[in-house]
């Protein structure tokens, strides 16, 4: 297979030039704006779902996807038409499927029992202090379904959601012309999804964040989508929770020249095919092979299905940057705090403490990027445009919320009652200063319980 005038050329940066800081921050940019009609049309089908819940899911469903129903019940899928869907697919299929829902399980029951468990203690003067972990009642996960399908998102939605106990789980998907796709079903029957409802696009982020008379309302939405479906959770945001608004995807490779220039092209690959605002970088010290790998992207750019979209992606937004050595392609990866991370060295263990920001790190050349996306365990929805300086990967912990646990013995009232008083006095506000004082050697008495 061939493609006759397609070239993949990503940008070449050494950070010894002297232009290099502005070319290198003109190739990272990408502005998250949303179109103005866009925004405006997100809003009007938003306040419309708001208004006419059943009816405008339905006629937004009809009209964007082409699926005629005659009420929104008819969307719902069925639990029967999950396991139907999983029972359909060739063994292999399922076999696969139901082994990487077994890790991606695995591994959020471990982040489960390391971080979300409740704790308190007591003072000496038996004050209780802590914090109680609990899971949140309802969620919604969001399954893109147009251009592709992606079985993958179903479990990295709602697996961790049902290993945190939230009682309820309500997938949406797109299915265009009611084409639905076997294989989101059978994942959706496999990670616990306990509804699914054949609908898309902000229509659907609407129904869930204020709820029809067919779709609940949910506490939490999480998943990607398109330009509308970020828009809509945004503009949600509040009304319910959401877990981030992504960008497009990104891979970023420290590559020492150890690995085989095929397989790091590949893992440039895999981020490009996505769509053409992805962004695929490179950074390593060894201009020879940089050179081997532009040399692998072209030998095999041709075989690719996606080539078009790959090669777009990498001649708008691709770069190959020679360092000076490891440590400043290390420092290099910590400003761009790439979503994911790929350490592809002999000895990726020596750099990864010099790593402090990225979504996911993919540690050794035998760790391809791909296995983290479906089969690993680590979640594969990560902070994308930087964000992960500040943001962490979906997990456990999104789907619980923590209350703080206090109980004052009446012993400990006394040295907390006349501090919060003195700085509540410094406020102003006194009534917050007598209800402390109140409890200082209280007169009258505690009531008996009847």
């Amino acid at each position: 297979m061939t493609a006759i005038g397609l070239h993949a050329k990503p940008l070449q940066l050494n950070t010894a030039d002297a232009g290099f800081e502005a070319a290198f921050a003109a190739r990272l940019h990408w502005s998250a704006d949303t179109d103005a009609a866009i925004e405006q049309r997100v809003a009007d089908i938003l306040a419309d779902v708001q208004k006419r819940g059943d009816a405008a899911v339905l006629d937004y469903t009809q009209r964007f996807d082409g699926l005629q129903a005659p009420d929104v019940k008819a969307l719902e899928i069925t639990q029967a038409e999950l396991q139907a869907a999983l029972d359909s697919l060739p063994a292999v299929q399922r076999e696969a499927l139901q082994a990487a829902a077994a890790r991606v399980r695995k591994y959020h029951e471990a982040q489960k029992k390391a971080s979300g468990e409740s704790w308190s203690y007591r003072d000496e003067d038996g004050t209780l202090l802590g914090q109680k972990v609990t899971p949140l009642d309802r969620v919604g996960i969001y399954v893109p379904g147009g251009k592709a399908a992606y079985p993958s998102s179903v479990l990295m939605n709602a697996i961790p959601a049902h290993v945190a106990g939230v009682q309820e789980i309500i997938m949406v998907v797109p299915t265009p012309q009611g084409v639905r796709n076997p294989l989101v079903l059978a994942a959706a029957c496999v990670a616990g999804v306990s509804r699914a409802f054949t609908v898309g696009g902000a229509q659907a982020v609407a129904a869930l964040a204020y709820g029809t008379a067919t779709i609940p309302k949910v506490d939490k939405i999480t998943g990607p989508g398109n330009a509308y479906v970020a828009s809509a959770k945004k503009r949600v945001f509040g009304t319910v929770g959401i877990d981030m608004i992504a960008g497009p995807s990104e891979i970023l490779v420290l590559a020492d020249g150890t690995t085989p220039a095929e397989w790091v092209a590949m893992d440039l690959f895999s981020q490009a095919e996505h769509d053409e605002l992805a962004q695929s970088i490179l950074l390593c010290p060894d201009a020879a092979y940089i050179a081997e790998v532009q040399a692998a992207i072209d030998r095999l750019l041709p075989e690719m299905p996606r080539r078009e979209i790959i090669a777009k992606s990498l001649n708008d937004r691709g770069a190959l940057i020679l360092t000076r050595n490891m440590e400043e392609a290390c420092a290099i990866s910590n400003r761009i705090a790439p979503e994911h991370l790929e350490v592809s060295s002999r000895d990726p263990h020596r750099w990864e403490p010099l790593l402090r920001h990225a979504g996911a790190i993919f540690l050794g050349a035998f760790t391809s990027e791909s296995l983290g996306d479906y089969c690993a365990g680590p979640n594969h929805v990560l902070p994308t445009s930087g964000t992960a300086r500040f943001s962490s990967p979906l997990g456990v912990y999104d789907f619980q919320k923590r209350s703080s646990l206090i109980e004052v013995s009446e012993a400990g009232a006394q040295p907390l009652g006349r501090i919060a008083a003195e700085l509540a006095y410094g406020e102003g506000l006194q009534a917050h200063a007598r209800a402390a004082e109140f409890r200082l050697n209280p007169v009258p008495p505690m009531r008996e319980s009847k």
